[in-house]
């Protein structure tokens, strides 16, 4: 007899519930293992990348090492919650394009309209998910390094301004491009 869901797309289960906003969230990237080859065989020891965010606009990445994976990813959330910094965000979205740089990783980062959901994969969505944004399209460009895959889409997240914050620097005070009259 065959399976009920036969022939069907299995549902993505991902986590609905999403952290209340303020409350800080982690997410591992990777953990890689590395062998130190040694007389008695190998030693292992491992690295985590993690992700740290808040759903409300701060966000953070930490890397930690050690000899067992528990003590590694505690290492790299302590840094990641260090390293917490504020971007620029507008509604659920971004306000503009960017492309962030970071090593051989380029990540770019398009706003989307409401409803379209995180459209990234691996580093970049779990940056743009604990930074809050529910709607954006992202695409990887350079390397496939997750650690500057995630730090590239930092950057890019970085160099975000929202259109109040770029009039204020070109010296404009309202919305119709006129420059403010001196007196």
């Amino acid at each position: 007899m065959a399976a009920p869901n036969q022939g069907r797309r299995q549902e993505r289960h991902t986590d609905k519930t999403a952290a209340a906003r303020g409350e800080t969230t982690e997410k591992v990237v990777f953990i890689n293992r590395c062998a130190k080859v040694v007389k008695g065989g190998r030693r292992f020891s491992f690295s985590a990348l993690i992700v740290a965010g808040d759903h409300d606009g701060k966000v953070g990445c930490g890397f930690g090492k050690a000899n067992e994976v528990s003590e590694a990813i505690r290492k790299a959330s302590e840094a990641a919650r260090k390293a917490m910094e504020k971007v620029s965000l507008r509604e659920n979205t971004i306000p503009h394009e960017v492309i962030g740089e970071f090593g051989g990783g380029r990540v770019l980062l398009r706003p989307a309209s409401p409803g379209t959901g995180v459209i990234a994969g691996g580093g970049v969505r779990a940056v743009v998910e604990a930074a809050g944004i529910r709607d954006v399209l992202a695409k990887s460009l350079g390397s496939s390094n997750h650690a500057n895959v995630v730090k590239a889409t930092i950057v890019a997240l970085r160099s975000l301004r929202r259109r109040d914050q770029i009039m204020k620097v070109r010296g404009i005070k309202n919305g119709d491009g006129k420059e403010p009259v001196q007196s």
